[in-house]
């Protein structure tokens, strides 16, 4: 059986949010597949993904922007309408200056703090309205599935795997540890809604950020991923799940 649902990716352009995008394209369970990034218009293999399949719409959206975000939730809210948003996927993200204490500066540690913790947190409270549409049980749907937001995390905002040999990347390890704490929070806050709010570490990926000599290829982190998103449950919601399902420690 396949499902109306509608999915919200931010950092659409490249990376793992593009490998979402390009997955859950080919996904019958979701018909309205929302890529969001700041210059869609800039984003060539992304363009070509939305002429292909009439499912995929680019989202113009810089998450820093309050204004950028209330305008994608008026085009996602006139496709979906009662229907409400599914699935939300915080997935933009950045790292900038990842050296040791006397390299850190102000300046680079709230714009990581702000791009990682307060602007999927400001989405999230933007498309709440949806979430709890797609997520209140109706007469008229086959099936009731609960809403879910994902914030993208990473087991380096993981305090108890933060040892000896780590250390360093303050900016991007206290963002994530961080957003952890704000998921833990949608989820306690959520769960009367029937909203399922958890973080995830996508593994070490060969993309931009996670650079040339990561073990992993995008594609094997974007499934293992959405084979986790599928399966989940209410009593997932708070939690910090791997790629591969595995439960990390905060």
């Amino acid at each position: 059986m396949a499902y109306n649902r509608a999915v919200f990716i931010t950092g659409s352009n490249r990376g793992l949010g593009l490998q979402f995008v390009k997955e859950l394209a080919k996904n019958e369970n979701y018909r309205h597949v929302f890529a969001a990034c700041r210059k869609p218009n800039d984003a060539q293999e992304l363009l070509s993904i939305a002429k292909e399949n009439s499912k995929v719409q680019t989202v113009q959206l810089d998450v820093q922007n309050d204004q950028d975000i209330h305008s994608a939730v008026e085009v996602v809210n006139k496709k979906v309408g009662g229907n409400g948003l599914n699935l939300l996927i915080n997935n933009a993200g950045i790292s900038i200056n990842g050296g040791p204490i006397p390299t850190v500066n102000r300046s680079d540690f709230m714009k990581v703090m702000d791009v990682n913790v307060s602007s999927p947190i400001m989405l999230t409270k933007a498309f709440y309205r949806l979430l709890r549409a797609a997520s209140n049980p109706s007469s008229t749907r086959d099936i009731f599935l609960p809403a879910v937001v994902v914030n993208m995390s990473s087991i380096l905002g993981s305090i108890e795997s933060n040892n000896a040999e780590s250390g360093v990347l303050y900016p991007y390890r206290c963002s994530k540890a961080a957003l952890n704490m704000a998921t833990k929070s949608m989820a306690i806050e959520f769960a009367p809604r029937n909203i399922i709010a958890i973080t995830m570490h996508p593994g070490w990926v060969r993309t931009d950020l996670g650079g040339p000599k990561a073990p992993l290829f995008v594609e094997e982190s974007i499934k293992g991923m959405m084979n986790v998103i599928e399966n989940l449950n209410l009593s997932d919601s708070g939690k910090l799940l791997g790629y591969d399902g595995s439960n990390i420690p905060w």
